[in-house]
C-alpha cells in the first residue's frame, strides 16, 4: 500500500518557526547546527543526484559493481533510496516473487497479544515526529501498525520486539510505501542480522562480542580498557546495534549508513562502531569508572563529528583499516560459541 506525502524530501529545510527537519522530527535542541551542515551538504546532494539519475538512465536494472558501490557509499539521494535499497537488499525480489503476499498477512485473523504488544509501542515510536502523530493528516502510525502486524505473522519465531518499530517507521519514511517497508525489514531481520530479534537475542549478543575482539586489535589501548569491565559491550553499544543507530546518530547519518548496510550487509554496523571508537579514544581512555565509561559511549554519538554525514562516512571506510565479511564471520564462530557455552554452563 503507496501513501501520499513528501516525507522526505531532504533538499530544503523547513522554516525556522517550525524547527522540523525534511522527515519529520523536531530539532528544537540542534536545528541552527543542523541547517548549517544541511546549507552545504545541499550542493553535494545534487551533485550525487545528477550522477544517480544519469546513472540509472543507463542501467535502469541495479546490478552489483564497483562503479554503483563507489556511488552508494558516497550517498544515495532520498529520491532514488527506496529503489536502490529495494535492489540491493533482494527485496524487490522478494517483492516481486510474492505478489498479494503482503496483502494477505493483513487480511488474515490477527493474534490479539501481538496486535496489543504493537499497539502499546504505537506512542512510543518517534514521539519528536509530527508525522507519527496520531492526529497527523495523514498519520504514518497506520502504515507503521499494519507493517509491524504483517511482519508478526510473516517471521513468527521473532514476532514483534521492541526496537522494530523504529526500523518500520524509518522504512516507511523513506519508502512511502507499506509493502516496500515490509520486504526491506524482512531482508534486515532475516538475511542480514539473523537472531537479533529472535527471543534470545543470540545474534545481537554475539556480534557485541564481535566488536569487543574487533577493538581489542584496532584500538589495542580501549581493548584493555574494556577488558576490566565484563558485560561492558552490552551496555555500551546494544542500543546501537538493536536499532541500526537509530536515534544514536543524526538522521542524515544514519540513512547513509543504511545506504551501505542495504549494500554491503552488517559488516558496516562494525564500520561505525570502530570508527566511532578510534576516532574518540583519547576520551574514551580518560575513563575511571564504569559510569564514565557508558557516559563517554553516550557522548561520543553527537556533536560535529557524526552531523557531518559526508565526511563522517568517508572515516568509517578509511579508520578502521581492512574489515572483510571472513574475518566478522570468523569472529561470529568464535563468540557464539564462546556464549552458547556460558549460557549452557559448560567449561
Amino acid at each position: 500500500m503507496e501513501m501520499e506525502g513528501n516525507a522526505a524530501q531532504p533538499l530544503t529545510c523547513s522554516n525556522d518557526a517550525e524547527r522540523v527537519d525534511p522527515y519529520g522530527f523536531e530539532r528544537h535542541h540542534d536545528f541552527e547546527p543542523y541547517k548549517e551542515m544541511m546549507n552545504e551538504y545541499v550542493a553535494v546532494l545534487n551533485r550525487r543526484s545528477m550522477r544517480w539519475s544519469k546513472l540509472l538512465q543507463e542501467k535502469p536494472h541495479v546490478e552489483k559493481n564497483l562503479t554503483v558501490k563507489r556511488y552508494v557509499r558516497k550517498g544515495v539521494p532520498n529520491e532514488h533510496r527506496a529503489r536502490i535499497w529495494m535492489a540491493a537488499s533482494g527485496a524487490q525480489k522478494q517483492l516481486q516473487s510474492n505478489p498479494g503476499y503482503y496483502q494477505s498477512l493483513l487480511a488474515m485473523e490477527h493474534d490479539s497479544m501481538l496486535k496489543d504488544t504493537i499497539q502499546t509501542d504505537m506512542h512510543r515510536t518517534f514521539p519528536d515526529n509530527v508525522l507519527f502523530r496520531s492526529k497527523a493528516e495523514p498519520s504514518l502510525q497506520k502504515a507503521l501498525f499494519n507493517v509491524l502486524l504483517a511482519y508478526g505473522h510473516h517471521n513468527k519465531a521473532v514476532g514483534y520486539c521492541q526496537g522494530m518499530n523504529f526500523i518500520a517507521g524509518y522504512l516507511i519514511i523513506i519508502t512511502k510505501d507499506e509493502e516496500k517497508s515490509f520486504w526491506l525489514m524482512d531482508a534486515l531481520l532475516v538475511r542480514m542480522l539473523p537472531d537479533y530479534y529472535s527471543p534470545a537475542m543470540l545474534g545481537l549478543k554475539t556480534d557485541q562480542e564481535v566488536l569487543g575482539e574487533l577493538v581489542k586489535t584496532k584500538c589495542p589501548a580501549v581493548g584493555q580498557l574494556m577488558a576490566q569491565y565484563p558485560g561492558i559491550w552490552t551496555l555500551v553499544v546494544s542500543r546501537w546495534f538493536i536499532c541500526l543507530y537509530i536515534d544514536i546518530l543524526p538522521i542524515e547519518t544514519v540513512l547513509r549508513v543504511w545506504d551501505c548496510l542495504f549494500y554491503e550487509g552488517s559488516k558496516v554496523l562494525f564500520r561505525v562502531a570502530l570508527t566511532l571508537i578510534i576516532h574518540h579514544q583519547q576520551e574514551i581512555l580518560r575513563a575511571r569508572s564504569l559510569m564514565d565509561v557508558w557516559e563517554c559511549f553516550k557522548q561520543i554519538t553527537s556533536g560535529a563529528f557524526t552531523l557531518d554525514c559526508h565526511n563522517f562516512m568517508q572515516k568509517i571506510f578509511a579508520e578502521p583499516g581492512s574489515l572483510s565479511m571472513a574475518t566478522i564471520d570468523k569472529l561470529r564462530e568464535k563468540c557464539r560459541q564462546r556464549i552458547l557455552e556460558e549460557e549452557s554452563g559448560q567449561p
